[in-house]
């Protein structure tokens, strides 16, 4: 873990721990980091969520990246991954994005991409942070007709939806959806997208107020969705986070489809049309036994990594497969896009129920999802990494591995991006699975705050 970066950019609370200083900075080291090697005057595309935050972060950001003679082109709101494959599009040296994902309004994020569309190694991150913190470099200061500019793309976002129509070869006409874009980066692109291939939608989360973003709405409070479904009697439900990086879905009887299901459905379809590399799905250690059951029932090999986008498209990279993902609904299809890209997912599964002529709950029945039960000990970013090092943690966590062994696993991990702690515990009883991990999380939470 980089002393600025998470597993995935800059992220914290926007203007006191992502601040404007820090997003100028951000803007000037990163500029000249991912563009220092081209002779000609760089290029970066700077695309944001609907946050609050937003317009201030991305004024200071532009800001640092003309201060170094680098062209800003701002493409407004537009999903994470629109940022990905726009940045190949136009030939661009570097996107960013200014999003805290699926996180509160509160928190803002920065995230950098390079000139392919994939997401910074783990050296370039720290070079940056090697200038911003420790002044490794001393960075250029242009003057006169050198200074960069600020310019606006406004096909961006059509060139996106053009982009995402081209991944499929069917139709959605004769489907019923309910959208929630989680008042978030996907409000114009999704509807946009699945009205043009002639689907007839409700929608839900796309009156963004700059406040609204992931608030009881959107892939991390799927409740609201599930009961829209319930209630219109539709064929499903698509469900966006706040960067329209994740999506997660609801079958037409109103339950859950995750991403691991998700993953399952197109994996099959792509074992069946050849396309599936390796017959290979990459997920990571979060991913439900039942995905790992499905897959050997089929002929699938899953490979494990840790947890976040980025170790996926390591591993998927290595061996050129094509489908990774993970439980939240963040899904790589390596064909298309190089990141998550969650209308690009939906389109995928939407293509298979049209392909099949079967309802989402047939499709998701290929997989049994075991209980999984997730609870948060919110602990100090300083602290969440070392918590192996308090004896009883380490004791009650060791006792809890040998307790569920041959019926379930337990994992602990630190989150990437929040001051958090996860105890999942996965096996058969829900009831006993939850008291476990809420007193697991209770006793890491007493004894690192103390």
């Amino acid at each position: 873990m980089g002393r600025l970066f998470g597993t995935d950019g800059v992220r914290g609370v926007a203007n006191t721990e992502l601040t404007i200083e820090l997003a100028y900075k951000l803007g000037q080291a990163g500029a000249y980091v991912l563009t220092k090697e081209t002779h000609h005057q760089p290029i970066i595309l700077v695309g944001r969520d609907t946050r609050i935050s937003g317009n201030m972060l991305e004024a200071a950001l532009v800001a640092g990246i003309c201060s170094v003679g680098a062209k800003a082109v701002k493409l407004g709101v537009v999903p994470t991954p629109a940022v990905a494959y726009l940045t190949r599009k136009y030939k661009a040296d570097a996107g960013v994005v200014i999003s805290a994902s699926h996180n509160p309004v509160k928190y803002n994020g920065i995230k950098f991409f390079n000139s392919e569309g994939y997401k910074l190694r783990d050296e370039l991150e720290e070079e940056i942070e090697g200038i911003i913190l420790d002044h490794t470099e001393e960075l250029p200061t242009p003057v006169g007709e050198e200074i960069g500019t600020i310019i606006e793309e406004p096909d961006a976002l059509n060139d996106y939806v053009d982009f995402l129509k081209s991944t499929i070869n069917v139709d959605l006409k004769g489907l019923k959806i309910a959208v929630d874009c989680a008042n978030g980066a996907a409000y114009m692109a999704g509807p946009k997208v699945l009205e043009a291939l002639g689907a007839e939608l409700i929608v839900t989360g796309s009156e963004p107020n700059g406040c609204n973003i992931n608030k009881n709405c959107g892939s991390t409070h799927i409740e609201a969705l599930q009961e829209i479904v319930k209630a219109n009697k539709v064929d499903l439900g698509l469900a966006f986070d706040g960067d329209a990086d994740r999506c997660l879905a609801v079958d037409e009887n109103g339950n859950l489809v995750d991403g691991d299901q998700i993953m399952a459905i197109c994996g099959l379809q792509m074992k069946k049309e050849n396309t599936l590399t390796g017959n290979t799905i990459v997920a990571t250690v979060m991913s439900n036994l039942g995905l790992f059951i499905m897959a050997e029932k089929n002929g699938i090999n899953v490979e494990k990594t840790k947890v976040g986008d980025r170790y996926v498209l390591e591993e998927m990279l290595k061996d050129n497969y094509k489908l990774g993902g993970e439980q939240s609904g963040h899904i790589i299809f390596l064909d298309y896009n190089t990141t998550g890209d969650g209308i690009l997912t939906a389109l995928q599964l939407l293509s298979v129920m049209k392909k099949t002529g079967k309802k989402l709950s047939e499709l998701a029945s290929v997989m049994e999802v075991l209980p999984q039960v997730l609870v948060n000990a919110k602990v100090s970013n300083e602290k969440k990494y070392s918590y192996l090092e308090n004896k009883t943690v380490k004791k009650a966590i060791e006792e809890l591995e040998a307790k569920f062994a041959g019926e379930g696993r337990v994992l602990i991990r630190p989150s990437g991006t929040e001051p958090l702690i996860r105890v999942m515990i996965e096996g058969k009883d829900e009831k006993v699975l939850k008291e476990e991990a809420e007193k697991l999380a209770e006793l890491i939470k007493t004894e690192l705050n103390k």
